[in-house]
């Protein structure tokens, strides 16, 4: 899958993630992908994507023609995607089926978003979650969760932070892999 990560410390918030592509057993390493890098710029905001490769294409292309596309805060990050929800399911053949016990359709998508306003996660049934310090997501998430919260403290930097998270993603998960892209904002 990947490992995707954010950092807010010091006045700016890092996103980090790993280039690595796989289906299945074959792992496609960024030096063949003309496309590896897993996070999206959408107006000034970095949204780094997990899950299905279809996902990034897919948000790119919509969220690029999307009038009023707000990712600044949890209310305007939850209005954008139950908005694009829809049409996720007509315009993309989005299939929102997860398990037959969940409350709301699911979108199927996770990402990890960071901008000047901080740094917020969106997950399957829209549900946004803003963070303080940092977050991972992805199948290295926990080995990256770790290697920050051990770093957070002794760094000043959150792009030190975020390469330390993704480093550990990449030493641990096997569905992660070098080089890592990286972008720095300044909060308001």
């Amino acid at each position: 899958m990947t490992t995707i990560v954010a950092v807010k410390k010091n006045g700016y918030v890092a996103i980090a993630a790993d280039t690595l592509t796989t289906f299945g057993n074959t792992r496609l390493h960024a030096s063949q992908d003309a496309s590896h890098d897993k996070i999206l710029r959408i107006g000034d905001s970095y949204v780094g994507v997990c899950g299905s490769a279809a996902h990034h294409l897919v948000l790119s292309s919509l969220l690029a023609k999307t009038p009023d596309v707000q990712l600044n805060s949890k209310a305007a990050i939850f209005e954008t995607f139950r908005k694009l929800h829809p049409i996720l399911k007509e315009e993309c053949f989005l299939n929102p089926k997860e398990d037959e016990e969940d409350p709301y359709e699911s979108s199927q998508i996770t990402a990890l978003i960071a901008n000047s306003h901080g740094i917020f996660a969106i997950y399957s049934m829209r549900e946004v979650f803003e963070y303080t310090q940092y977050w991972a997501i992805g199948s290295g998430n926990e080995f990256s969760l770790g290697a920050m919260h051990q770093a957070y403290p002794r760094c000043d930097d959150a792009t030190d932070i975020a390469q330390a998270g993704v480093d550990a993603g990449i030493a641990f998960d096997k569905n992660s892999a070098a080089p890592v892209t990286l972008y720095k904002v300044k909060l308001d």
